[in-house]
């Protein structure tokens, strides 16, 4: 019998023989639901597709690898969006940040990776000043992977159709790489303020040692930083309700109109023309006349459904069950119009006599739908009675519970692929746009969060604060040594963004509702998120999820024949075979972010409902409703492709 091992030596001398390839630098598109990390591997998607309503914003990552060489000297540029007409969409309603990287020393999550991780967005042109700042150029060492995050703003007058733009990169020794947005705008308006009001804090020291080094800012320094916060916020729709000064107090009340009336008024200079503060707290000393001039002065100036004051903190380990009680009883002698508000639950209001003293009361998410105790599974029901009181209101609010309050006790259902909503910058994208989700499925009409600024000052490098890297720390000191211009501006994290993106999805869920399918709402949700700690990481499927509303909404509007559901490809004609499920091309990124056209219930609203024909935009309602219907499938064809190679990769 002749000998193979000649042979075999043969091709390994072949293989050994051959060349070895460099691995050239890559450009791609990506969707706003990756969290691109220097280990990210090289894609190949050259374009993003995009949907949003009138007045929403949208979101996508340009992402580069360095390959073998890296990438010196690196900028990108996004001139404008071309759409219907000679309508352009362009700054400050398109604006490119580069993503900058935080280095973590423990991980918010067991089995979380710890190293550097993307959050803070230095812009390019910042949005507030106006100003050029420092995001280019950078460079991307060799072997590693960096993004660029684009914000696109569709004004409210612009026209229904389709929107095209090119991201061009460019970099040292002539690299250039392009990659191509698609945007479909549909033929309905958002307004600017959230119909989900909010209360997110803000010490105002913190923001004075961060932007000054100091701790004793006037209010004459400290106010005009504050607008800028409290303007960002609210273009990320949600609002500071508790960043005003407490010296002196109380204040100059002319002042405090000039600063603060326009963001309650809704004129100040914003990128959602009208968007006004939906929450505005006390932060006074709690005395009887301090309280009742705040209440009239409230009164006066048509604040007064907005204002309340906190009775107290998590009792009773922030504040006694006995202080809370003494609050709340000076609070209907001295001021019986202004709102009271406690973090607490229904078993401890029943326990401690607290129903008919608390307006707004906020259980913490894991008290609401929880997994231990008396707050195992779905607690709704226990504030039906609290709710039937006129002028009450259930809100949420999440904490360090969500990850474990002390090292070493993170919570067990943080388990791959689930857990609780969480804000934290090393968990996934999906975690942070949960918690809007889970406050719709719960009922709730507001959302509580007990810091924004914690760690500012040292937010560029460091944001571990109770188990968490980011618990507390919502934004960045734009300082000119950290970001260049001349003008200390706030910076968005990545985190501001994805919570815009729930803020948003929770108008689509409302406005699906209110038009007349609130089961298919319940349904997309539930599917989604079976349960407030079981909130997947699969980015995919919230935008699979958002364009099953949209397409629900489209019918409800135009009055046409239900279409298939969207989220389920086999219902409209797709395969059901994984292996054709038509993933979208190779050039094309997987789960672009394709955001929902949403409607604010209560607000003065316009939809333009589709008639039929061709739109301005030159598309029919047809056309926008079959597109989207695509989409969907086609994020969901993507997602059951993935989860197929998994199992045909599994050992054994």
């Amino acid at each position: 019998m002749p000998s193979i091992r000649p042979l075999r030596l043969a091709l390994l001398s072949l293989t050994v023989a051959l060349p070895a390839f460099a691995a050239s630098p890559a450009v791609w598109g990506e969707g706003l639901m990756v969290k691109v990390r220097p280990e990210s591997a090289a894609r190949s998607a050259t374009e993003v597709r995009l949907t949003a309503a009138r007045n929403e914003f949208v979101s996508f990552q340009v992402a580069l690898h360095g390959g073998d060489s890296g990438l010196q000297g690196v900028r990108a540029r996004l001139p404008s969006l071309e759409g219907p007409g000679s309508t352009t969409l362009r700054g400050p309603d398109v604006a490119l940040y580069r993503e900058a990287l935080v280095t973590t020393k423990k991980a918010s999550v067991a089995g979380e990776p710890v190293g550097r991780w993307p959050d803070g967005l230095v812009p390019d042109t910042d949005e507030v000043a106006g100003e050029q700042r420092t995001a280019f150029p950078f460079d991307v060492p060799a072997g590693e992977a960096r993004a660029v995050w684009v914000d696109v703003h569709v004004p409210k007058d612009a026209p229904p159709g389709d929107y095209t733009g090119t991201v061009t990169v460019e970099a040292a020794g002539g690299f250039q790489r392009q990659v191509t947005a698609r945007l479909t705008v549909v033929d309905a308006t958002l307004p600017s303020t959230s119909s989900l009001p909010s209360a997110f804090l803000l010490w105002p020291p913190h923001v004075c040692r961060a932007h000054t080094g100091r701790e004793d800012c006037t209010p004459r320094e400290l106010q005009p930083l504050l607008a800028r916060y409290q303007r960002m916020a609210l273009e990320h729709r949600f609002t500071l309700s508790s960043l005003f000064p407490r010296k002196p107090w109380p204040p100059a009340w002319s002042d405090f109109d000039a600063t603060w009336g326009p963001y309650l008024d809704g004129t100040a200079p914003t990128r959602l023309p009208g968007a006004r503060m939906t929450s505005l707290e006390y932060v006074g000393p709690l005395d009887a006349q301090n309280l009742k001039d705040f209440t009239a002065h409230m009164k006066a100036k048509g604040w007064l459904d907005r204002a309340y004051v906190q009775l107290g903190d998590e009792p009773p380990y922030g504040t006694s069950f006995d202080q809370v009680h003494a609050t709340a009883d000076l609070l209907r002698q001295a001021a019986p119009g202004l709102r009271t508000l406690l973090t607490t639950n229904s078993h401890e209001l029943g326990n401690h006599d607290l129903e008919g003293l608390v307006d707004s009361v906020v259980p913490l998410v894991n008290h609401l739908d929880g997994t231990e105790g008396t707050f195992r599974g779905d607690q709704r029901d226990t504030y039906t009675d609290f709710l039937k009181r006129p002028g009450t209101a259930l809100w949420m609010y999440q904490s360090c519970m969500s990850h474990g309050c002390a090292y070493g006790t993170n919570a067990p259902e943080n388990k791959p692929g689930a857990g609780w909503p969480s804000y934290m910058l090393d968990r996934s994208s999906a975690k942070a746009r949960s918690m809007q989700w889970v406050t719709f499925l719960e009922g709730a009409t507001g959302e509580l969060y007990y810091q924004s600024v914690g760690m500012l000052s040292t937010a560029w490098t460091d944001q571990y604060r109770f188990n968490g890297n980011g618990d507390g720390t919502l934004f960045y000191p734009g300082t000119p040594a950290a970001i260049g211009g001349t003008t200390d501006v706030p910076v968005a994290s990545l985190r501001l963004k994805l919570i815009r993106q729930g803020m948003q999805d929770y108008e689509w869920l409302k406005a699906v509702s209110d038009a007349g399918d609130p089961g298919f709402a319940r349904k997309v949700a539930r599917e989604l998120i079976p349960a407030a700690s079981r909130v997947p990481d699969d980015g995919a499927a919230f935008d699979a999820a958002r364009l099953r509303l949209i397409q629900r909404h489209q019918e409800l509007t135009a009055g046409a024949e239900p279409a298939p559901d969207a989220g389920t490809p086999s219902d409209a004609g797709s395969p059901t075979d994984p292996t054709d499920a038509g993933t979208p091309p190779e050039d094309v990124a997987e789960g672009p972010s394709a955001e929902a056209p949403t409607v604010r219930p209560g607000e003065d609203v316009e939809v333009g409902a589709p008639t039929g024909g061709c739109t301005t935009g030159g598309g029919g309602s047809a056309a926008v409703a079959g597109s989207l219907l695509f989409a969907a499938w086609a994020l969901m064809g993507a997602r059951r492709e993935r989860a197929r190679k998994k199992v045909c990769q599994r050992p054994g």
